[in-house]
């Protein structure tokens, strides 16, 4: 499976080093959607490139037009990494009604923006499936976008295709600040 990330990248680091395309930040991870750093780090990844870098700048959303400062984290230019998830990985898919009545969940508990209750599901999916790469949802941008979270154990099996920067030009970037109204 191929899945994007949009990360703050170090072209001299090591892929599970920071700054790499395989690097759990775990030490700056308890605020998104799916974190439990006391239990696991994870990588938030996309099945389409433009969604991940839709999440990145959604923060811009209604500033104006894109601009290049938008495409830096930390000093870091963002780059696009290609990542190729093993076939046999298992994703818990939260997307599925049928996981979802399994695991006694609600797609609005799925969606929700209360972090609480999101990350209170994961950890119990986390610690339920023990199989689990991780978990499949959909995006709360655009709902056909789907997501993956990633857990660390996903790690050994996830391969990094190509990483390249991301510049204002970039067909995703181009895609995602039209999505989100920032011109281009």
């Amino acid at each position: 499976m191929i899945l994007w990330r949009v990360l703050p990248w170090d072209p001299s680091a090591r892929t599970g080093t920071p700054g790499g395309a395989l690097w759990f930040p775990r030490p700056f991870q308890g605020t998104a959607r799916h974190d439990d750093p006391a239990r696991y780090g994870c990588l938030y990844v996309s099945e389409r490139a433009v969604s991940c870098v839709a999440e990145a700048l959604a923060p811009f959303r209604g500033t104006g037009d894109l601009q290049p400062a938008m495409l830096t984290r930390m000093g870091r230019p963002l780059a696009l990494a290609e990542l190729a998830l093993d076939d046999g990985a298992a994703l818990l898919d939260l997307d599925a009604p049928e996981v979802l009545a399994r695991e006694g969940l609600r797609p609005s508990r799925v969606a929700t923006t209360d972090r609480r209750a999101t990350q209170a599901d994961a950890g119990r999916l986390h610690a339920a499936h023990p199989d689990a790469a991780g978990l499949r949802w959909w995006s709360t941008l655009e709902a056909a976008w789907i997501n993956v979270t990633l857990f660390d154990r996903a790690g050994p099996r996830l391969h990094v295709r190509r990483v390249r920067p991301l510049a204002p030009e970039d067909d995703a970037v181009r895609a995602a600040s039209r999505f989100l109204g920032l011109g281009a």
